[in-house]
């Protein structure tokens, strides 16, 4: 029979039952072979797709499969193996770009709700995210050190969902000089077509008050604002998507023409819209294999 449904990767559940948002790994192949038993055809192509991944990558970390997902999924992978600063990162001023929204855009942050409240004026508290995000990112140089803040922050606590917004912020801002890029007739990429085509999105504040400020609360990241969150990362995002292992969309990336410049993170998808995480050696034994979300053990 098929997968069930009755778990979406058995991550949708509260943040008090489940205090670790992205599970230790586990077989690749075993977990294809165990969600997706029987014959119908879409079982069998997504095995397919499982056995095409495996050759590359022996495990997988379940990642929460709330509207968060492509999100946590993202960021797991930049905290966990990038070694490459974005040019953002660099820039020291990182901490005022809040304060610096410039235009139509301007008074879009006083409208940023974060899932833990926190007290603080918005612009106060994307501030104090960003600068999160950039420590973060740049402080552990090494893979073990890089495991243990991971463990740290994908807890689902403040500093997680905090660092969610923070990309989300990335996002718009990004967006805010592509439009702006656009107006002035420049060159931007394909994708900004796309994106500023839509009825719901024609402008950065539109945006933001249709898509991005929903995601985590109603919905998730569409395939478009998956383009925006790579260029806005500066890395670029290899999804597997398994459902299409039978085409030549099988492998997708956002954005597809920075491949041989920017760092590659690579996710997998069974439907575009929940994502997980495959890692390149899994080390867990027998008692990790049907480790939920909710179990933080084990190391990639």
């Amino acid at each position: 029979e098929e997968r069930k449904d009755r778990t979406r990767l058995g991550n949708q559940t509260t943040r008090d039952e489940e205090p670790c948002s992205v599970a230790a790994p586990v077989d690749i192949l075993s977990y294809s072979q165990r969600e997706w038993r029987g014959n119908t055809p879409k079982s069998v192509l997504i095995r397919k797709g499982y056995e095409a991944v495996a050759r590359e990558f022996e495990g997988l970390r379940r990642v929460r499969g709330d509207n968060y997902c492509a999100l946590r999924a993202t960021l797991f992978q930049l905290l966990a193996q990038s070694h490459r600063l974005p040019t953002w990162m660099q820039n020291c001023d990182i901490k005022m770009w809040p304060s610096e929204l410039k235009g139509p855009e301007k008074d879009l942050i006083g409208q940023w709700r974060f899932p833990f409240g926190g007290g603080r004026a918005a612009v106060e508290q994307m501030t104090h995210y960003l600068h999160l995000l950039k420590k973060r990112v740049t402080s552990p140089s090494h893979a073990e050190a890089r495991e243990s803040a991971c463990q740290q922050v994908f807890r689902g606590q403040e500093e997680e969902y905090g660092l969610l917004e923070a990309l989300k912020f990335l996002m718009l801002r990004t967006a805010a000089g592509l439009h702006a890029a656009m107006e002035r007739g420049e060159d931007v990429p394909e994708f900004c077509c796309l994106l500023f085509a839509r009825d719901s999105s024609r402008c950065p504040r539109s945006l933001f008050t249709n898509h991005l400020r929903l995601v985590g609360v109603s919905g998730g990241l569409e395939q478009v604002e998956m383009f925006l969150l790579g260029y806005s990362l500066q890395q670029t995002i290899r999804v597997y998507r398994l459902y299409k292992s039978d085409s030549e969309e099988f492998v997708t990336l956002y954005p597809n023409d920075h491949a041989r410049t920017w760092p590659t993170i690579t996710l997998l998808t069974e439907d575009d819209r929940h994502y997980n995480v495959p890692v390149s050696s899994c080390t867990s034994g027998p008692s990790d294999r049907d480790s939920p979300p909710g179990d933080c053990s084990g190391t990639p």
